[in-house]
C-alpha cells in the first residue's frame, strides 16, 4: 500500500512539473513583451544575450516610435483618433528609452561591459532631446500631448544624465589574457 501511494505522489508531482514548464515559458515570455512593443520587437529583446545588445534594440525602438510620432504630426490629413495615436506613440517612445536605461542597473549587477552601448544611447539621446524640444517649440496641436511631451523629455534627460553617471563610474572591461 505505502508502494502505491508513493508512486501516486510521485505521478502528481511529475503531472505538476510538466504543467507548470508551459506557464513558465508564458510568464517568462510576458515579462519582455511590453505593450508598446511588437511581438517580434519582443522577441529580439528576450534573443538579446546581453544587456548591451538590448539597450541598442531599445534605442532603436525609441528611435522608430519618435520618428512615426513626426510622421504622424508632418500628415496633412489628421487621422481622428490623431491625439490618442500621438499620446501612444510619444508613451512608448518613453517606455523604450526607459527600459534602455533600466537596463544599466541590469548591466552593472551582472558586471557586463556596456561601454560602447552607453554612447549610443548618451548620442542618441541627445538628438532625441532636440527633437523633443524643437517640437515643444514648434509643434502642432501642442495642447493634445503637452503632458506626455514634457514626460518625454524630463525621461530623456533621466536616461542621459544616468547613462553618463555609469559611463564615468563603470570599470573598464576586464582584460583578457592569453596563457
Amino acid at each position: 500500500m505505502k508502494q502505491v501511494s508513493g508512486l501516486l505522489i510521485r505521478i502528481a508531482i511529475a503531472s505538476l512539473l510538466l504543467h507548470a514548464a508551459p506557464i513558465k515559458r508564458a510568464w517568462s515570455a510576458q515579462q519582455f513583451k511590453k505593450d508598446y512593443l511588437s511581438d517580434a520587437e519582443a522577441d529580439k529583446i528576450r534573443d538579446a544575450g546581453t544587456p548591451a545588445e538590448r539597450i541598442r534594440l531599445y534605442v532603436s525602438f525609441a528611435e522608430d516610435r519618435l520618428t512615426k510620432f513626426q510622421y504622424e504630426l508632418a500628415r496633412p490629413v489628421a487621422e481622428r483618433r490623431r491625439s490618442e495615436i500621438l499620446n501612444s506613440l510619444m508613451n512608448a517612445y518613453v517606455g523604450c528609452f526607459d527600459d534602455a536605461a533600466d537596463q544599466i542597473a541590469v548591466a552593472r549587477e551582472k558586471q557586463a561591459d556596456i561601454h560602447s552601448s552607453l554612447k549610443l544611447m548618451i548620442s542618441k539621446g541627445k538628438e532625441f532631446l532636440e527633437v523633443l524640444q524643437k517640437i515643444e517649440k514648434e509643434g502642432p496641436e501642442l495642447d493634445t500631448y503637452k503632458e506626455t511631451l514634457d514626460d518625454a523629455v524630463e525621461g530623456t534627460q533621466d536616461a542621459i544624465s544616468d547613462a553618463e553617471k555609469a559611463l564615468k563610474e563603470m570599470p573598464p572591461p576586464p582584460v583578457r589574457r592569453k596563457q
